[in-house]
């Protein structure tokens, strides 16, 4: 499969993992000469360009988007006009009517789109979505997830600080992806309203946290930015209750943070006594060798993204998901604009 690379920070990163899961990268794109030179000892025999408008012109069977991440959905609907299968790091739009657009966009296209969500991928999320697809949890109720990272001061005030970094320019609840696609997967979900809180009014923008009210009534709480104590697990903390047990992914560091426990209370067992254990994930395979941990949801969208284009398989995350878990943040940063208060998230066509 011919596919084509936008954005060589990340992209750098997926064109890498996407030779190895046998996709053929054949073009490559970035606004910065320096990133286009260092692409081109890593990436040979790639045709590097300038504009991404280039590639349009490569006969390619996908392409992957890693530029800046609030500026996806225009690249997307132009690839998909061309029957292009796109997979999209980062959010699908920033806006209602940039998602109404792109939504229209994939059903017109005779290609697929897809989000590049890995961490509804990662082992201990896929964990607790066995555990809650075998009924041992009961009805779900309320999740919490966790995307945050442990950084110093003048790191931190290096990103969100730097206008010129899309970091910089972004609303902090926007980046929330990581913890809303999960969620959703999980649930089977659509996000309804959401209320949105600065952690510290001292330094509003570095922590937010946000409460989900979900179309099936239960509540999921995401926390996003930079907290100290990030877990080992690819940044990711994930807890899952249901009306008969608890499933989370353990608080430990190194390979046992990829683990979940899981605890069903007495009165829900046939023994009347309480059980708890700790799950450990079957480690995923490639070309005969383990993948770490932290790369399994990278490889898996990559997978799946390869199985959409050579079989029609379905998308991991297909692009109404995409818009939702987008929207949130979109519906979270004008419920922190005016003092929290609930709001609602946009409804897009759904099937």
């Amino acid at each position: 499969m011919r596919t084509g690379v936008i954005g060589l920070g990340m992209g750098l990163h997926l064109a890498d993992w996407c030779r190895k899961v046998g996709l053929e990268v054949v073009a490559a794109c970035d606004r910065d000469a320096e990133r286009r030179a260092a692409a081109r000892a890593q990436l040979p025999g790639v045709v590097l360009a300038e504009r991404w408008e280039d590639l349009l012109e490569h006969r390619l069977d996908g392409v992957v988007l890693a530029n800046d991440f609030d500026e996806h959905a225009p690249l997307a609907i132009a690839f998909l006009d061309r029957g292009v299968h796109v997979l999209s790091e980062s959010a699908a739009c920033v806006d209602a009517a940039e998602g109404e657009r792109l939504i229209a966009a994939a059903d017109r296209s005779s290609a697929t789109y897809s989000l590049a969500e890995n961490y509804v991928a990662h082992p201990h999320v896929r964990l607790i979505r066995q555990a809650i697809k075998a009924g041992e949890l009961g009805r779900v109720s309320l999740i919490e997830a966790d995307y945050l990272h442990g950084m110093s001061p003048a790191e931190v005030v290096g990103l969100i600080g730097d206008p010129a970094h899309w970091r910089g320019r972004i609303a902090p609840t926007a980046y929330c992806t990581h913890t809303l696609s999960p969620v959703l997967a999980l649930t089977d979900a659509w996000p309804v309203e959401v209320s949105a809180f600065s952690v510290d009014k001292k330094d509003p923008r570095a922590a937010v946290v946000m409460t989900v009210r979900l179309s099936t009534g239960a509540m999921a709480l995401t926390r996003h930015g930079f907290l100290q104590g990030e877990p080992d697990s690819h940044w990711s903390w994930l807890s899952v209750r249901g009306t008969k047990a608890l499933a989370e992914s353990v608080r430990a560091a190194g390979e046992r943070s990829w683990s979940v426990r899981v605890r069903t209370e007495g009165w829900a067992t046939p023994d009347g006594h309480a059980r708890e254990e700790e799950r450990t994930p079957v480690p995923l395979v490639l070309a005969g060798k383990p993948v770490a941990r932290g790369a399994e949801g990278t490889v898996r969208v990559l997978r799946a993204f390869r199985a959409t284009m050579e079989r029609g398989g379905s998308p991991l995350v297909p692009v109404r998901p995409a818009v939702a878990a987008s929207l949130v943040g979109v519906a979270g940063a004008e419920s922190l604009a005016n003092g929290s208060r609930p709001v609602p998230v946009p409804v897009m066509t759904t099937e």
